[in-house]
């Protein structure tokens, strides 16, 4: 009988903590805390010391993709714990002058094209949103939220039935958690 064992090993940096209980995983650090559901009736998530497992008795491709997925997960998550995530957006108003504000967790954009009423959005939980001018930074620890949250700001200024030539005005994401988008 031919019994794989897959083992991947995600060490945990400097400061940072991991607990599991059932198929939650627990991640502290110096931002915050993290914690996630996996579901896999096959894999199971341990911590042994400074690193995090991920093994499967009689490991499959597919079983073997899975893990590849949960891992890239738990490096989000320590990512987020230790630095957090960091989505840059930019204010582009050509035609009529845009006022952003966050009001509570309500973020509200005044004079869009020069509409009379304002466009609003609510701010996920666990997310901060600053303004500072033309900038607007969206932080978080956990990776979903976060960039859900700047993709949400950026889809409250899309333009319909004008030319998106001429009418370019909006919010737009200039870079995402550290990596710039080229235009």
């Amino acid at each position: 009988m031919n019994i794989k064992t897959l083992i991947y090993k995600i060490p945990l940096p400097e400061g940072a903590t991991a607990s599991v209980s059932a198929n939650n995983v627990t991640l502290k650090g110096k931002k915050g805390e993290v914690t996630r559901s996996f579901q896999d009736p096959v894999l199971t998530i341990s911590v042994e010391e400074k690193t995090i497992l991920i093994t499967a008795k009689d490991a499959t491709k597919r079983e073997k993709t899975r893990a590849g997925t949960i891992e890239a997960h738990l490096r989000n998550m320590i990512k987020g714990a230790q630095e957090g995530h960091v989505y840059k957006l930019k204010v582009c108003s050509g035609h009529f002058p845009m006022n952003i504000a966050v009001s509570g967790n309500q973020f509200i954009i005044k004079n869009f094209l020069g509409e009379k009423f304002p466009r609003t959005f609510t701010i996920r939980e666990g997310v901060k949103v600053a303004v500072n001018g033309v900038d607007v930074l969206v932080e978080g620890t956990n990776k979903e939220s976060t960039s859900q949250c700047a993709a949400d700001i950026e889809k409250l200024t899309i333009v319909k039935n004008r030319d998106r030539r001429i009418f370019q005005d909006g919010i737009y994401i200039i870079e995402k958690d550290g990596k710039p988008i080229e235009a």
